[in-house]
């Protein structure tokens, strides 16, 4: 029997469970599903263009939807500061995007280790939660000191951020990995490697998302952390700034961009985890 026919065997039935259940997601459900996430959205803004079209509240503290959509025009087209909004935009979802893989990688090793090994699991783990208990803004002054001031502490930030909830998703996981699925591996040759390949990561697939799901959300909120500390450029600087300058209606754009983005990025994993399903 082939290695190819031995990861059939094991993984068919799940395999089969799973289309069945991405089929049932597409068509007309995914459609309704997006209008669906759509309505509370729409029904916010208009109740509060409703709010700020009456003046009961004053446009200093809550300004309006054109007053908001005007600030992001302006951010784009005014000489002093054209662009500024894309480049603010483009450097945060980079910052983003590189430590969230440079954190899921790490998640996915350490998960891996002490998730598989006993003897890991007593010496990491322990440690693991310690560290996953510390605030993003501790990490800060530390990692400046280390090293510097430019592109490397917020991207290492943000990896930080990432690398916890995908070890924690992968380590519990395959803790819970069915035993005969793992015997019968073994019992086919399969070494430590293949097997968490062919046979434990696949078992573990649905939980794995999940933990990726969180990790892109956390590295979106540590971004936040980094940009906010020591930054002069993107949404995070964008909001600070606003603040000092008492631009309101910037501090909304900046809220509704970190919103938009992480829907999108949340969407990308969405359709990654349905690729995934299909491929395996």
């Amino acid at each position: 029997m082939t290695v190819e026919q031995i990861e059939i065997d094991l993984i068919a039935r799940q395999q089969q469970l799973t289309a069945r259940s991405v089929r049932r997601g597409a068509g007309p459900r995914r459609w309704w599903t997006i209008v669906g996430g759509a309505i509370i959205p729409v029904a916010l803004i208009a109740i509060w263009w409703a709010v700020t079209a009456s003046g009961a509240i004053p446009a200093y503290r809550l300004p309006s939807p054109a007053a908001v959509w005007n600030a992001a025009v302006d951010l784009q087209v005014n000489p002093l500061h054209r662009g500024l909004l894309y480049t603010d935009i483009a450097i945060s979802t980079q910052r983003v995007l590189i430590g969230f893989a440079i954190g899921s990688v790490v998640g996915l090793v350490l998960g891996s280790l002490v998730g598989l090994s006993r003897i890991v699991n007593v010496l990491l783990a322990p440690l693991i939660a310690a560290l996953r208990a510390v605030p993003s803004l501790a990490w800060l002054p530390l990692l400046i000191l280390y090293l510097g001031i430019f592109e490397t502490p917020k991207i290492t930030l943000v990896a930080i951020g990432a690398s916890f909830p995908v070890f924690t998703a992968l380590a519990d996981g395959l803790r819970h990995v069915d035993p005969h699925l793992v015997e019968v591996g073994r019992a086919f040759g399969l070494g430590r490697l293949r097997l968490l390949t062919t046979v434990q990561l696949p078992a573990v697939l649905p939980a794995l998302v999940s933990g990726l799901r969180l990790a892109l959300a956390q590295s979106w909120l540590f971004l936040v952390a980094a940009e906010l500390a020591n930054s002069s450029i993107g949404l995070g600087f964008l909001l600070t700034d606003s603040q000092q300058n008492g631009r309101v209606d910037r501090m909304f754009l900046a809220i509704i961009l970190f919103a938009i983005l992480g829907a999108l990025t949340n969407a990308i994993i969405s359709v990654v985890e349905r690729w995934l399903f299909r491929h395996r």
